[in-house]
């Protein structure tokens, strides 16, 4: 009769050898060269090739959804914002170090930071509400926060979740001058990426809403891929939440889309603007009528 568990075992066994025998080579320095003889998926010279990108795009969408999916993550609140934006102790200190200095670019850079820093209080606070909440639900009815994984705003909404004892998620991007994860998000959720369109379908794969606190460049392509997709009904209608109404309104004029007809204006219904944390909550709360 055939032995499932022995058959299952040596299968574990060939893939651990095939690993470790890479290991050896790095262990040893020496340089890892083209090898024919290989096995395929523990050759990198051969998974790293242009021929082989769907593969790789096949494993970034399956590790992370795997994963998630054995820790009990199906629901996320989905927080995105600037990864320069300090917490308030490291703005204060830039301060302090700026004003011993004398340099005048570098006291306004660090008032600037401090002014900048309220954001991140309000993503932690907001981190925390979510949590509080969830710390109290069923695993089944649970919402995890998620965001980028990097430094700043991200780091805030993960550090308030990691604070009130909840898992929370990091979908890092590796990048050549940033970012490195930040602290606060749980190991076994937290997950690095290369390719910045596998990490977005992650984002909205288990989103049930998505606040974004003021941002850049990828705050802004994370966002209106978000709204494109609510839009032409490619996702399922989530609450889309502009945190920091000053910024938003100096940044982007949706009324002018609806003036020229490139949106309806019941399109402008799918983002609200808010300057609280509470409110920010209740608005996914009374969206999904939560107790």
């Amino acid at each position: 009769m055939h032995n499932h568990k022995n058959h299952h075992h040596l299968n574990e066994r060939t893939l651990a050898d095939a690993w470790a025998d890479l290991q050896a080579h790095a262990d040893a320095g020496l340089a890892l060269h083209a090898d024919a003889y290989r096995l395929a998926f523990s050759d990198p010279e051969f998974l790293l090739r242009r021929e082989t990108r769907g593969i790789r795009f096949q494993l970034e969408m399956l590790k992370p959804d795997l994963d998630q999916t054995q820790a009990g993550v199906e629901n996320t609140v989905v927080v995105f914002g600037s990864a320069r934006f300090p917490s308030p102790e490291k703005a204060l200190q830039s301060l302090e170090q700026a004003q011993q200095s004398g340099d005048i670019k570098a006291i306004a850079l660090a008032q600037r930071h401090m002014r900048n820093a309220r954001y991140y209080d309000q993503a932690r606070l907001f981190a925390r509400l979510v949590a509080d909440y969830s710390n109290q639900q069923a695993p089944q009815s649970r919402l995890f926060i998620a965001t980028g994984g990097g430094p700043g705003i991200m780091e805030a909404a993960n550090r308030g979740a990691h604070e009130m004892g909840a898992p929370n998620v990091g979908l890092n991007i590796a990048l050549p001058h940033e970012q490195t994860h930040n602290p606060y998000i749980t190991p076994e959720l937290c997950f690095k990426f290369h390719y910045f369109a596998l990490r977005k379908m992650h984002f909205m794969m288990r989103a049930k809403a998505l606040v974004a606190f003021p941002g850049g460049f990828g705050t802004l392509d994370e966002l209106f891929e978000v709204i494109t997709l609510v839009q032409t009904g490619k996702a399922t209608a989530v609450p889309i939440i502009l945190f920091g109404t000053d910024y938003w309104k100096r940044l982007i004029n949706l009324e002018v889309l609806v003036e020229e007809g490139a949106i309806s204006e019941e399109d402008l219904e799918l983002v609200h603007t808010t300057d609280d944390p509470l409110e920010t909550w209740n608005i996914i709360k009374n969206f999904y009528q939560l107790a």
